[in-house]
């Protein structure tokens, strides 16, 4: 998730197992220690644009690495700033930080690599949002409150919050999902393989995926007291062989094709407008195939030239309309049966 919220929760897990003459420091080195893992951003490359797609959510997102990661926050810490603590209770409150952070990144879609090394399996359980200020925000206020009160209690009480909103966050997929596999039913579309995931900052609107006989459909889901369903659109499966007839399969190309396939769970596309392949599992709009990023293939160029990774992250008016529309639940169909 994003920062802001990496930091709160595992400042407010630290908070919880600290004494109140403690909470000030055990806040400081949980919040630390919850947005440590993702200095693995500045694993990158300029020749290898793929690179940082490998290495973020990676071996400091693994579960055997939190001993590791909290020892490391913990020591530089307890050298570097003046505190109460002993370094036991600097590295209790360290490894309560770390070790939300990897459980928390995979509760969203992008996946993480939480049995590293023993499998390269990207967990996604796809029950919140990488940005949502529902989560957030009360997480932040008990934070805060529990410090000028001096009362760890309250910062349980935000992880009491985080744990109920991301277990609703489980319902409510469960209940997209449902919706977008009956649709598909419904078009006479058995899927091979179907994905939900929550649309920006929110639990209500999704995003529906799913493949049928080489296509993939894109959808939205919205699931309220009702449910309802927001047509999208469809674009063909990337099949190498066929949409790049002339790329040497030795190539280093096709090899990152294979390693943004392996990024993407295999949500691949030619996306002809711009000549790129996207990953179709993102756009700003939940039913839009617009992606917000892929890579570019050059079948000209040299065979140790990696592929070019494009972001396509610019949000405008007409996209944000779009949403706040689909949120408000214009342009779709309600189911009749509940659920």
């Amino acid at each position: 998730m994003d920062p802001v919220s990496q930091g709160a929760i595992g400042a407010a897990f630290a908070q919880s197992a600290s004494k109140p003459e403690y909470l000030r420091a055990f806040a400081v080195f949980g919040v630390l220690a919850g947005m440590a893992p993702d200095l693995d951003i500045f694993i990158n490359s300029s020749t290898d644009p793929l690179l940082f797609l490998q290495y973020h959510r990676h071996f400091t997102h693994a579960l055997i690495f939190i001993p590791m990661g909290a020892l490391i926050v913990a020591g530089v810490l307890f050298k570097l700033w003046r505190h109460p603590l002993s370094f036991k209770q600097a590295y209790l409150a360290a490894f309560l930080g770390y070790a939300t952070h990897a459980l928390l990144d995979s509760c969203t879609t992008y996946g993480t690599q939480l049995l590293w090394p023993f499998s390269d399996m990207r967990v996604a359980w796809n029950n919140v949002s990488v940005v949502d200020p529902l989560f957030t925000l009360p997480l932040l206020i008990c934070v805060f409150v529990s410090l000028r009160k001096r009362r760890p209690r309250i910062a349980s009480a935000g992880m009491i919050w985080a744990l109920a909103y991301l277990s609703f966050g489980v319902w409510q997929y469960e209940r997209a999902r449902d919706v977008a596999y009956e649709m598909a039913l419904a078009q006479g579309h058995i899927p091979t393989r179907l994905e939900v995931k929550p649309g920006f900052a929110n639990l209500i609107l999704w995003k529906s995926v799913y493949e049928f006989k080489g296509t993939y459909y894109v959808d939205a889901v919205r699931v309220t007291t009702e449910r309802q369903w927001c047509a999208g659109s469809s674009i063909d499966k990337l099949d190498v062989a066929y949409h790049y007839p002339d790329l040497d399969l030795n190539s280093q190309q096709a090899r990152d094709i294979e390693r943004f396939r392996w990024f993407s769970n295999d949500y691949l596309a030619p996306y002809e407008p711009h000549g790129f392949i996207i990953d179709i599992r993102y756009a700003a709009v939940p039913n839009d195939i617009n992606p917000l990023w892929g890579i570019t293939i050059d079948t000209n160029a040299d065979s140790k030239e990696h592929a070019q990774f494009v972001p396509n992250r610019r949000v405008g008016p007409e996209q944000t309309q779009a949403l706040l529309q689909l949120l408000r639940g214009v342009g779709c169909n309600e189911l009749h049966s509940t659920g």
